[in-house]
């Protein structure tokens, strides 16, 4: 692995989304992130892929349920301030499409998760600088992580679905 990769906070973005009253989706994204990659010069199959989130930083424009998924209901961001995700391996799918999986740590649980990626190319921006671009998606479930506080409504609906969709617009940029 000769070449480094830094993400393009400005460019990029770490979303997710989770079924609400079974019935619409909720998205919140991670206001604050880092993401490094290192390849065999620009070959993003070799890849290796480190990120981390900030649980602080979670974000669903709402500042209430902000502060509960914060809480120790949740994410607990007193005692697990971070998010991390290390890739474990990379294959090609085909030309423009990456399977990565790796090691997820959310509250101090690790399960193997794997995510894909579209692979949007390279190129160089006005300021000489190279990035590269993708975007990433997967599904994991929150019960796994121990993220399991749940309420039922008095027609029987659960609040919190289980599966959380990820969905990251990721620019990075060679170094």
């Amino acid at each position: 692995m000769d070449t480094k990769w830094t993400i393009d906070g400005m460019h990029s973005e770490i979303g997710f989304k989770v079924r609400h009253m079974m019935i619409s989706n909720v998205s919140g994204k991670f206001d604050q992130f880092t993401s490094e990659a290192s390849t065999n010069g620009d070959d993003f199959s070799t890849a290796n892929f480190s990120f981390n989130a900030a649980i602080d930083s979670i974000n669903t424009g709402v500042a209430d349920r902000d502060g509960h998924l914060k809480s120790a209901d949740f994410f607990d961001a007193a005692a697990h301030p971070a998010l991390m995700f290390h890739s474990t391996s990379v294959k090609k799918i085909n030309e423009n499409e990456l399977e990565i999986t790796g090691d997820m740590n959310i509250k101090g649980i690790v399960k193997l998760v794997t995510l894909v990626a579209d692979f949007a190319g390279i190129a160089v921006d006005p300021y000489g600088q190279t990035k590269a671009g993708m975007s990433i998606t997967g599904k994991i479930k929150r019960s796994e992580f121990g993220l399991t506080w749940s309420a039922v409504t008095e027609a029987g609906n659960i609040v919190l679905g289980d599966d959380i969709n990820l969905n990251c617009e990721v620019q990075l940029i060679k170094q």
